[in-house]
């Protein structure tokens, strides 16, 4: 891995928590390749496409008012042209109706592929863990 393809990876997982942030759909349009799969938190199991993950954050960005996105602990992994990084990310922010919320942790993986001189999530996953005796997600825990 180079310092700079590391230093790409991070900057382009910044511009996803600065559109998150905005609620900016194109920009994280950009982010992502056209046939990205993404298995998030909200169901259903599986988001195909650019347009399904778009669609998942559209979703998202109307309980928020005002929202933010914070990513911690990010390791990113670089072989050739396919990287992976994995962190801690939290939305949070003050929901439509003016509640304000803490949000809640969750587990994040991303798999990029290099695209020219950058590089563009092809694969990602948020999850939470679970009580196995409830089958509950747990989403009080902290990095």
């Amino acid at each position: 891995m180079t310092e700079r393809d590391e230093t790409a990876i991070r900057a382009h997982v910044a511009r996803i928590a600065e559109g998150i942030r905005a609620k900016d759909l194109d920009a994280l349009r950009r982010l992502y390749a056209a046939d990205v799969v993404s298995f998030d938190v909200e169901p259903p199991l599986q988001h195909v496409g650019v347009e399904a993950k778009m669609a998942n954050w559209a979703r998202a960005f109307a309980f928020f008012g005002e929202l933010d996105y914070e990513v911690r602990d990010l390791e990113v992994s670089v072989g050739g042209d396919i990287a992976f990084g994995h962190a801690f990310g939290r939305l949070s922010g003050t929901l439509a109706d003016g509640t304000a919320t803490k949000g809640m942790w969750v587990r994040v993986t991303l798999c990029l592929r290099r695209v020219g001189s950058g590089w563009t999530i092809v694969h990602d996953q948020a999850s939470v863990p679970f009580d196995i005796a409830t089958g509950k997600g747990v989403t009080d825990l902290q990095p």
